[in-house]
């Protein structure tokens, strides 16, 4: 699931760092001393295209004297890129399945231990990343065949290490104040849900503009084997991971496919019908984009949402909450929400360099730099000195335009052209994890919702209504003191390739499954949510779903012995 995420909305979350390099690198292999280089980095996560502006590129230029070009993925891209032989300078990647060991086979990218590249302009990656590193090297061994072990680069989301989780993902938001007002009713399954939503729906029926409120707004924009949404459900509720066309139990290894009988893909299915048929579902859910939803939340025209960016982090304005109203967590007693641990081996992201590179040596540097602590905090956060910085004692902390944009994007910056969004870097890559100890810090991470100086008494009413009501400061220590949650575990598991034959298949099948998937969400009866799902059964049958399921099958076989191997 968090894959799939981070190829749309981490690309302004995630974060990274580095270290000035020397005067020569900046200067790049034979070019003139105050020349700028444009650098191109050809991003397969990136959602821009063309030259990187604002306060990043100021940062870059007067760091490197650099100027980006970002190359998003499309259709065609890759192939064209890669008859030309040359990706681009800076490349990143998607997954380390797909079309990642393409360019491995066709010698597509710079190996980051030729002349000495790594050891020389790369030193903080070399000394705090071994076990990424590693594992890359470990992944050209199975590209190759064994035939090589070059290293690469390294996977997103890197951890210092592996004893802790990462923050709680699925949030359960719900309008608590709407909660408060019903009572606080005992919420123990699904159906408890339902009807909490239902009762809400006829305590708020209009959002700030009279529009109707519904439970939910969903979008399709984000839908991969499967509707994001309802695949999401399940791994909110059980604690089961996405993997390819089914959920995956870290619990015991057992793996659900998308139609199994009863399964968890198809439960949740048919809660969303239920919900639509009860008209707690946005009509326009099928065809609005992730913008036009948010949009909707912010208005407060929902009533939760599993995750907090389409939920508390759209709706919890200072309008809101002044006015005693608040979106935050509130899930079920029988929900248990998977929550992902540490990953000293980083993710299936790669960011990497390419072959034809003039400057590897300066790509390398910039990549290191974002892979450092300020570098890291840069990324994410802007300008140090001027959005963030540390006290006395080594805590992190906003300063008012922080606080600015780091609540809205579109603050315009003080020392920059344009907003914080538009300085955001658009090359979309990681570096550490969010929830990754910032070695900087007095022991905080990079994860600024658990800063001692954004841990604050509650502003507002309602706000310490949810506080006194939970026993707990925030989300986390709330999550934390129920138990009920699936950690899953951190390993080195990195899909396989299919072939073209499968491909084919795969993308007939997974094609069927969303068309009727979002069919079955808006049947008007049950009758005909069941006709839908028989639809989707045998068309899949027909396009060779079992030759699927045998590949998933085999994927969750792999996991699992990964996971094993760590309590061994």
């Amino acid at each position: 699931m968090r894959k799939l995420f981070s190829k749309k909305l981490l690309s302004v979350l995630l974060a990274s760092s580095m270290v000035i390099g020397s005067a020569s690198a900046l200067t790049g292999c034979g070019s003139k001393k105050n020349e700028v280089i444009k650098l191109n980095v050809y991003s397969q996560l990136a959602n821009f295209s063309g030259k990187q502006i604002g306060w990043s590129a100021d940062i870059l230029k007067k760091k490197f004297n650099v100027e980006l070009n970002i190359i998003p993925e499309g259709d065609g891209v890759f192939e064209t890129r890669m008859t030309s032989g040359n990706l681009g300078d800076i490349v990143v990647w998607g997954a380390d399945n797909d079309k990642y060991p393409l360019a491995v086979k066709n010698n597509l990218l710079f190996g980051w231990e030729d002349d000495n590249v790594l050891d020389e302009y790369g030193p903080y990656i070399k000394k705090n990343m071994p076990d990424a590193l590693k594992k890359n090297k470990e992944l050209t061994k199975t590209i190759t065949n064994g035939a090589s072990d070059k290293l690469y680069g390294f996977g997103a989301n890197v951890a210092l290490n592996s004893k802790d989780h990462e923050s709680f993902f699925y949030t359960w938001d719900t309008r608590w104040d709407l909660y408060k007002k019903l009572g606080y009713p005992k919420i123990k399954n699904l159906q408890d849900y339902h009807k909490m939503l239902k009762n809400m729906q006829k305590l708020c029926p209009s959002d700030d503009s009279g529009n109707k409120v519904y439970a939910v707004s969903l979008w399709p924009d984000w839908d991969d084997a499967m509707v994001m949404y309802v695949k999401a459900m399940a791994t909110a509720y059980y604690g089961y991971d996405e993997l390819a066309l089914g959920l995956y139990d870290p619990t015991n290894g057992k793996y659900h496919d998308a139609l199994e009988e009863n399964g968890p893909y198809l439960e949740m299915l048919k809660w969303f019908n239920d919900l639509y048929q009860d008209g707690l579902i946005d009509p326009d859910s099928m065809t609005q984009t992730y913008d036009e939803m948010i949009a909707k939340v912010q208005n407060g025209g929902t009533l939760f949402s599993i995750f907090n960016y389409s939920g508390s982090l759209g709706y919890n304005t200072k309008e809101h909450t002044s006015a005693g109203k608040l979106m935050y967590c509130m899930k079920p007693e029988d929900a248990s929400p998977i929550v992902y641990g540490m990953n000293t081996q980083g993710g299936d992201r790669v960011t990497t360099i390419g072959a034809k590179t003039e400057y590897p040596d300066l790509c390398m540097e910039i990549i290191n730099y974002f892979a450092t602590p300020e570098g890291r905090m840069i990324y994410q956060y802007g300008p140090k000195g001027e959005t963030w910085n540390y006290d006395k004692d080594g805590n992190t902390y906003f300063t008012e335009l922080g606080k600015k944009t780091h609540a809205d994007g579109k603050t315009k910056m003080e020392k920059h052209k344009g907003s914080f969004q538009d300085g955001s870097i658009q090359a979309a890559f990681s570096t550490w994890a969010n929830d990754a100890e910032n070695p900087d810090s007095n022991g905080e991470t990079y994860n600024s919702d658990n800063w001692k100086s954004n841990v604050k008494t509650p502003e507002y009413k309602i706000q310490q209504d949810w506080v006194d009501k939970t026993g707990c400061k925030n989300l986390n220590e709330y999550m934390e003191k129920g138990g009920n949650y699936v950690v899953a575990p951190a390993t080195s598991y990195s899909a396989s390739a299919k072939d073209d034959e499968l491909k084919t298949t795969w993308a007939q099948v997974t094609t069927s499954i969303k068309e009727n998937s979002w069919k079955a969400i808006y049947a008007k009866t049950d009758a005909e949510y069941n006709k839908c799902v028989q639809k989707m059964k045998k068309d899949t049958a027909a396009y060779g779903y079992d030759k699927c399921l045998k590949w998933c099958e085999n994927e969750a076989a792999t996991r699992r012995s990964l996971e094993k191997a760590l309590s061994n």
